[in-house]
């Protein structure tokens, strides 16, 4: 059994395993909002989550080299069943995918997961008591905080229909099988 994981004694080596942890788990939520969802357009909601993917990939990996930098190949003390609490910090809901969805409800679910995080690390920054985990949380904020404007800039330039979208090739029902 592990023990429950308390904000307050991360060191910076675990909270920058938190924080890659948080960015694959989103990393892995919008993959599998891409799959259901599907693509057929550039500029649809499927596209959208994959473009979603591929940028929590990149926060992650940048994650990654700064321990790297840091601890070299030092073994991470932290696991998801520790941070069975501290799920879906960015992650979307589960239920946030829904067929046919629009790209603007799609970027309505990005923005809500940005704040999300911000409001986690905003708290967390409160919370922690090393300086350098302090510090790697306010980082974190503001970045969540930039995601959010250019997720709002996003929105701003989508068209205002959050209505499904339904091809005349879609299918309309399960099939049965």
């Amino acid at each position: 059994m592990s023990t429950k994981v308390s904000l307050i004694d991360l060191d910076l080596m675990d909270a920058l395993d938190l924080a890659i942890l948080v960015e694959i788990e989103a990393q892995e939520r919008y993959e599998e909002f891409a799959r259901q969802v599907g693509s057929s357009a550039p500029d649809d909601a499927g596209a959208f989550f994959k473009q979603m993917a591929i940028n929590e990939s990149k926060h992650a990996a940048d994650l990654k080299m700064k321990r790297m930098e840091l601890f070299g190949d030092s073994i991470s003390r932290m696991c998801l069943e520790k941070l069975y609490e501290y799920q879906e910090i960015e992650a979307p809901e589960f239920d946030q995918a829904t067929s046919f969805m629009s790209a603007k409800k799609a970027l309505l679910v990005a923005l809500s997961s940005e704040v999300k995080a911000y409001e986690f690390f905003d708290k967390a920054q409160e919370i922690v008591s090393d300086p350098e985990v302090k510090a790697l949380f306010k980082e974190l904020k503001e970045e969540e905080f930039h995601h959010q404007l250019l997720v709002k800039d996003l929105i701003n330039s989508t068209a205002d229909d959050e209505s499904p979208v339904v091809n005349s090739d879609d299918v309309d029902g399960p099939s049965g099988l």
